[in-house]
C-alpha cells in the first residue's frame, strides 16, 4: 500500500477562537525560534503547548515518553476543545509561525508519518494565500480552520511570500485503532466521491 500523502479530516474548527488562543499563549510564553536553524532563513518560531522537556519543545521524538502541558496551554481556552476531537494519544502540540519572507528549505521529518505510527495534524489558523506548503513537489491548499494529516516523512518545503504571519496548530498523535478507523472512513468516503 502506498503511503498516505495528505488526508483532510472531518473536523472544522473556529479560526477566530484559535487566533485568540495564539494571542493568549504568546502573552505568557514568547515565540521560540525553531531549533533546526540549518533548514530555514527568516523567522520560523513556535510556542509549545505540550512538550517532553524544555530543551526540545517543538518536536516529537519516539524516545519521549512523558508529555506535559505548558503554561501556554493553560492560557488557551479553545485548544482543549480541539484536542477533545482526537480520541487517541496526543504527544507534541505547538503553534508554529512562519513570518513574512521566511523560507524553510526542503527536508523531511524522518519517520513522522501514519505508516511509522506518528501522525502529524495541521490546523491552519492564519493562512495567507501567498504562503506555500509544498509536499512531495505538490502545493497543498489548506484553509483556515480545516484539519489535515500531512505526511512529513516526505520531502516538503515552506515559504511565506505574503505580508502576514502564517500560523498553524500542529499536533502529533499516536496511530491507534481509533485513528486507523478514522483514516479508513475518510479515505473510503473520498474515493467514493
Amino acid at each position: 500500500m502506498a503511503p498516505i500523502h495528505t488526508l483532510k479530516l472531518p473536523f472544522a474548527f473556529d479560526a477566530d477562537r484559535l487566533r485568540a488562543d495564539v494571542e493568549a499563549a504568546a502573552a505568557v510564553t514568547p515565540w521560540r525560534r525553531h531549533f533546526n536553524t540549518n533548514y530555514f532563513s527568516g523567522d520560523w518560531a513556535g510556542i509549545a503547548l505540550r512538550a517532553n522537556n524544555d530543551r526540545l519543545p517543538l518536536m516529537a521524538n519516539p524516545a519521549f515518553t512523558e508529555w506535559r502541558d505548558t503554561a501556554a496551554m493553560a492560557a488557551c481556552r479553545y485548544v482543549p476543545d480541539v484536542l477533545a476531537k482526537f480520541e487517541c494519544t496526543i504527544e507534541a502540540i505547538r503553534f508554529l509561525r512562519l513570518a513574512p519572507g521566511t523560507i524553510v528549505l526542503e527536508h523531511n521529518d524522518s519517520q513522522h508519518s501514519f505508516e511509522y505510527g506518528v501522525a502529524r495534524i495541521h490546523i491552519p489558523i492564519v493562512s495567507p494565500a501567498e504562503a506555500e506548503f509544498i509536499l512531495d513537489d505538490e502545493r497543498l491548499e489548506l484553509a483556515e480552520g480545516e484539519c489535515w494529516y500531512v505526511n512529513v516523512d516526505l520531502k516538503h518545503r515552506l515559504a511565506n511570500n505574503g505580508d502576514r504571519d502564517r500560523v498553524h496548530l500542529v499536533i502529533d498523535v499516536v496511530v491507534d485503532d481509533w485513528l486507523r478507523k478514522l483514516f479508513g472512513s475518510v479515505s473510503a468516503q473520498t474515493s467514493s466521491e
